[in-house]
């Protein structure tokens, strides 16, 4: 049963259904096949938000993300993370909700979990974001793969804000996340690369063409984010993922970068979709087990040593043939 501090939580915090469609969002492209398959997921998360920020306890939460699509599971398990931080750290929060949630049923969702984390960073303050990240030592890709609540910090940005952090391009400001301000702008960056395959409809052209329009020196983490969204996410077909792979150029390596870790995403939740696998094949050239033995094998306590390890197998890949 919600709660009526819960109640007043999700109308304050929570958008409407409506608000995550493409249309209302004021997105470019007509109504599609693939856009209707995209907007499916931020309302799959705003849907674990509402249910995790009006909940009385975890159990009951639990059940209900167990009745969602196995395929848009873990985006409703985002949402969920993304309501328990809020809580957690809000003044008299005082639990462990997000950290209960990650270590049980929530760990094969922990890619996308951080997401969530990034997302509810979008609506705290930054005075209390020194609280958002919970203790899960001891679990796999923890912290190394929290820079991904950075990440979603920028896809937030750039999809209910889109005018100011996309066609504005301002930089968000840094941030000493793991003690590094330097990078967090660059992890930022990767979310609003994939922002930009929702925000542009899957339409491997117009993804290009945003991209591209940003300073060169910010188009490689844009690059990555597009191809961990492709991947992930999905909405074309292999000859559009084949002309994306030739718009990336030379940071083709870090459109297969981002791929690479959607795929080892997909498979530690235990669900990859076809068109995950599909996408990857194209974007990587890799089979999905030959995909996760590479995110295994390169793995390193530094997120961007990880990223880069990946790229170089592709670079030199390409100046092997």
């Amino acid at each position: 049963m919600p709660t009526l501090l819960g109640s007043l939580r999700r109308l304050v915090l929570a958008p409407a259904l409506e608000e995550v469609t493409f249309a209302r969002r004021g997105f470019p492209g007509a109504a599609s096949a693939a856009t209707a398959r995209l907007e499916a997921i931020p309302q799959a998360v705003v849907c674990g938000f509402e249910w995790g920020i009006d909940a009385r306890d975890q159990w009951e939460v639990e059940r209900r993300l167990a009745m969602v699509d196995t395929e848009l599971r873990g985006f409703a398990y985002e949402g969920a993370t993304m309501a328990f931080t809020v809580r957690d750290v809000m003044p008299g929060g005082g639990a462990r909700r997000t950290r209960d949630l990650l270590l049980g049923p929530g760990q094969p969702h922990i890619f996308l979990a951080y997401i969530g984390i990034g997302f509810a960073m979008a609506r705290l303050p930054r005075p209390l974001w020194k609280k958002v990240l919970p203790d899960l030592s001891g679990t796999p890709y923890h912290p190394t793969m929290s820079w991904l609540a950075v990440d979603g910090y920028g896809f937030d940005l750039a999809y209910f804000h889109t005018r100011t952090w996309v066609d504005g391009q301002r930089v968000p400001e840094a941030y000493p996340w793991l003690g590094d301000p330097g990078y967090f702008t660059r992890a930022a960056d990767q979310g609003i690369g994939r922002a930009l395959w929702f925000i542009h409809g899957a339409r491997t052209g117009d993804v290009s063409a945003a991209v591209r329009a940003f300073a060169s020196h910010r188009q490689p983490d844009l690059w990555s984010g597009v191809g961990l969204a492709a991947t992930f996410a999905g909405g074309c077909d292999g000859e559009a993922l084949d002309a994306l792979g030739e718009e990336a150029g030379e940071h083709r390596a870090h459109l297969a970068q981002g791929s690479v870790f959607a795929v080892k995403a997909r498979h530690y939740a235990g669900f990859l979709p076809a068109h995950s696998e599909a996408a990857g094949a194209v974007l990587t050239g890799l089979s999905v087990p030959d995909t996760v033995a590479l995110a295994d094998d390169t793995a390193d306590a530094d997120y961007e040593i990880w990223r880069g390890r990946i790229r170089a197998h592709f670079s030199t890949e390409k100046a092997g043939r």
